[in-house]
């Protein structure tokens, strides 16, 4: 029985759903190869990622493969209730309400996983984290799953180093056709396009400090440069921090550009990334943002509790008036900027990314009794099976490899 907001906003949730099916030409593909093979025939998914209308297709498409899907977000923010409704309204088991509590967040998750399923798409490591734990009982049929993120990436590997995983894992997220593209091109448009529509501000001539410099926090700074910001990155990966250098930002530690910045976005996966002593020394009125997975990036705790008033500026942002009356200016209670006060990754992204997803799976249910408990790349030829087709879907052809080229790159001499 599924657990929504409100059934009779399906109308719109199928608008939407119907909308990104139109540029999402290589998930339409595999929904046909799907719709003829059946790969998943008897099989029950249970999926965890934002629930908005990239994702419902997604769900169509596994179930056009054969899948009983059972479907949740994976943040209390980022649910889009017409589209819980549209699914429900369609037979899919749906258990996610936006703005819910962490109890009942929680008990959405557990619920999703309670039929028992044989694959997981998991984003963040939220059923990962639950079928390793309190529903341990549920892994009886579980062949393995997809985590979609950098942070849940982050600790499939703690649990694989510590003897830990239980069943394999598809590390989607590092996929070429993932990262490259869904954590640069679609993270640094999303996030600015959440930051703008919420803020109704402009981005050109702001200090914008983009804190990480990893696949998401690249596209962010790209897209902050392209629009005019000036843009400070700040690292601790000496590597990355010589690349943003050479990339033509600045770098420089948190400390410092606290006193620099206008808008401040998070993208590490690490906690605590902006603290109280950074708070201290900020401008009246700047923007606090983040684009991580969990909203521990920025210390809400520390930031809240020095303010002598916190309240609800407009939707979306929260006011913390500090005793020197300055105002920081905390966005979308500091989650998921792009999904929280957004509509997430443009569909031609995610177009990508689910496509990864689906052939993943596909590929567990092929494969999985085969498979070590331990994470596994996504096998080269779905990620190039992917580009294709959606180098297919743009009008664009490549070469090709004659056999004598072939030949000459076997030569050992």
């Amino acid at each position: 029985m599924s657990e929504i907001r409100d059934i009779t906003t399906a109308k719109s949730g199928w608008e939407k759903i119907n909308w990104v099916r139109s540029y999402m030409p290589v998930l339409n593909s595999i929904n046909a190869e799907f719709s003829a093979a059946r790969p998943f025939e008897g099989k029950k998914i249970s999926m965890s990622i934002h629930l908005e209308a990239k994702t419902a297709y997604l769900a169509l498409v596994l179930r056009a493969g054969g899948a009983r899907v059972y479907v949740t977000g994976c943040n209390p923010l980022s649910t889009q209730d017409d589209v819980a409704a549209a699914l429900a309204s369609d037979g899919f088991e749906v258990y996610a309400r936006r703005g819910v509590d962490e109890a009942e967040y929680e008990d959405h998750l557990k619920k999703t996983l309670s039929c028992c399923p044989d694959l997981i798409i998991d984003d963040g490591g939220d059923l990962t984290r639950l079928l390793h734990g309190e529903c341990g009982d549920y892994t009886v049929n579980l062949i393995g799953g997809g985590e979609e993120t950098t942070t849940g990436i982050h600790r499939l590997f703690a649990r694989q180093a510590a003897g830990q995983l239980r069943f394999p894992m598809i590390d989607v997220n590092d996929a070429d056709c993932k990262h490259l593209f869904d954590n640069r091109y679609g993270t640094g448009q999303s996030t600015l396009d959440g930051i703008m529509n919420t803020t109704n501000l402009i981005i050109a001539g702001k200090t914008v400090v983009v804190a990480g410099y990893g696949w998401c926090g690249k596209g962010i700074a790209m897209r902050g440069k392209g629009m005019g910001g000036i843009v400070v990155v700040t690292e601790i990966d000496p590597v990355k921090a010589i690349e943003a250098q050479m990339d033509g930002f600045d770098v420089m530690p948190m400390d410092k550009a606290a006193e620099k910045g206008d808008l401040f976005i998070t993208a590490t996966g690490c906690r605590d990334v902006i603290r109280s002593e950074h708070f201290e020394v900020m401008k009246d009125g700047v923007l606090l943002a983040n684009a991580g997975h969990f909203d521990v990036e920025i210390d809400k705790k520390s930031l809240y509790g020095a303010a002598i008033n916190v309240w609800e500026r407009k939707p979306g942002i929260t006011g913390c008036r500090m005793p020197d009356g300055r105002i920081l200016n905390l966005l979308a209670e500091g989650r998921l900027v792009n999904l929280a006060a957004g509509n997430g990754h443009p569909a031609e992204i995610m177009d990508m990314s689910f496509a990864l997803q689906a052939k993943c799976l596909e590929y567990l249910a092929k494969n999985g009794s085969t498979l070590e408990n331990r994470v596994y790349q996504v096998p080269p030829e779905i990620d190039r099976a992917v580009a294709l087709l959606k180098l297919s879907s743009m009008g664009v052809s490549i070469d090709s490899l004659s056999p004598g080229q072939e030949q000459y790159l076997k030569q050992t001499e």
